[in-house]
C-alpha cells in the first residue's frame, strides 16, 4: 500500500512567509532595538523564546544563523510594538524608555515585565495594547 503525498499548507495561506533574507534583516533590526531599549542578555534571551546563551552571543557579533517560524514571529511582533511606541510618541527617546515604565493599564508593570514572562501570546497582548492606544477606538 503506498500512502498519498500531503503538500503542507501554511496556518494562514493568506499571509505571506517570512523568506530568510527578511528573517536575517529582522535579527539585525532586533538586536538594534535591543540596544535602544537597553535590555540585558537575559531579557533579550528571554523576549527570544529563551533563546540560548551561546546563540545570543554570536547574534551579537554578528553570526545569525538559521531562524525557525517561532522566532520569526516573535521578531515581528516586537518590531509592530517598535512601530506602536514610533506612532505614540514623537520623542524616541520617551518610546524607548516606555517599555521600563509602570503602566496603570498593564497592572502597574512595564512593558518590559509583561513581555518577560516569555509567552509569545504575552508579546502579542502588548502589541495589540498599543494598537489600541493609538486609534484611539
Amino acid at each position: 500500500m503506498q500512502f498519498a503525498t500531503i503538500e503542507p499548507t501554511a496556518s494562514r495561506p493568506d499571509l505571506p512567509a517570512i523568506t530568510d533574507e527578511e528573517a536575517a534583516a529582522l535579527a539585525r533590526t532586533t538586536l538594534n532595538l535591543f540596544r535602544a531599549w537597553q535590555l540585558s542578555d537575559i531579557e533579550a534571551r528571554t523576549l527570544l523564546g529563551d533563546m540560548a546563551q551561546r546563540t545570543w552571543a554570536r547574534w551579537k557579533d554578528g553570526g545569525i544563523g538559521r531562524i525557525d517560524r517561532d522566532l520569526r514571529a516573535r521578531m515581528a511582533i516586537l518590531m509592530g510594538i517598535h512601530k506602536g511606541l514610533r506612532y505614540l510618541f514623537s520623542d524616541t527617546a520617551r518610546g524607548y524608555a516606555w517599555i521600563r515604565k509602570p503602566n496603570a493599564n498593564l497592572g502597574g508593570r512595564s512593558a518590559l515585565d509583561v513581555m518577560m514572562r516569555g509567552e509569545i501570546t504575552d508579546l502579542i497582548d502588548l502589541r495589540a495594547y498599543l494598537d489600541a492606544e493609538r486609534s484611539a477606538w
